[in-house]
């Protein structure tokens, strides 16, 4: 083979190759005990947030999408995530929603905030790239983050994704305390359920 046909065959190759790293790198779970994924974020009212931000702090990710009949339920009828992030609010726990929908909008999750009175940020990820670094798949999708910034905690809200049992459990509350009381998170993953995140591509 000419020396010619190699300088063209070589960078092709190495393309190729590249490539097929980032194939497989996507979607691959974030590990529990692992560092969680950096990012940087502008929330629907126009604030830059990152994570690096709240090192030393825990932080609860919710992943979010205002139309989807699962967050509706836990915003407007439950009050779920209102009512935990304030409890935990006030013992220097974070909580952020991330919208990775290739529809979101600043404009109507500032409106979704009003209307549920969600205190929290609401980023927006539009091009979906954090919620691909999370592997997010549906709203809401959970991850805790505790003070070293490793993950603790992904997957559901509660073991109830039908929202008619009234005694269910909330596996992100019990992460959360376990964390502030220096104790094991017992249950580290679950299956998330709700609406498929829907990315851009």
């Amino acid at each position: 083979m000419s020396i010619r046909r190699l300088s063209v065959l070589i960078p092709a190759l190495v393309a190729m190759f590249a490539v097929g790293l980032s194939v497989r790198a996507e979607g691959r779970p974030v590990e529990i005990g692992k560092p969680a994924p950096g990012f940087t974020l502008t929330s629907a009212d126009g604030k830059t947030i990152s994570l690096k931000d709240y090192k030393g702090k825990i932080v609860v990710l919710e992943w979010t999408c205002p139309t989807c009949p699962f967050v509706v339920r836990h915003h407007k009828r439950l009050k779920t995530t209102q009512k935990l992030s304030q409890t935990f609010k006030d013992k220097g726990v974070v909580w952020l929603a991330i919208d990775s929908s290739k529809t979101a909008s600043a404009e109507v999750a500032a409106e979704h905030a009003k209307e549920n009175k969600i205190s929290y940020p609401i980023l927006i990820d539009r091009d979906g790239k954090v919620g691909k670094l999370y592997d997010a798949k549906t709203t809401p999708h959970m991850f805790v983050i505790n003070r070293q910034g490793n993950l603790a905690y992904a997957g559901a809200m509660d073991d109830d994704p039908r929202g008619n049992n009234p005694e269910r459990q909330n596996y992100v509350e019990a992460a959360v305390k376990s964390l502030l009381d220096g104790s094991t998170v017992a249950q580290t993953r679950v299956q998330s359920y709700g609406c498929s995140v829907k990315y851009a591509k």
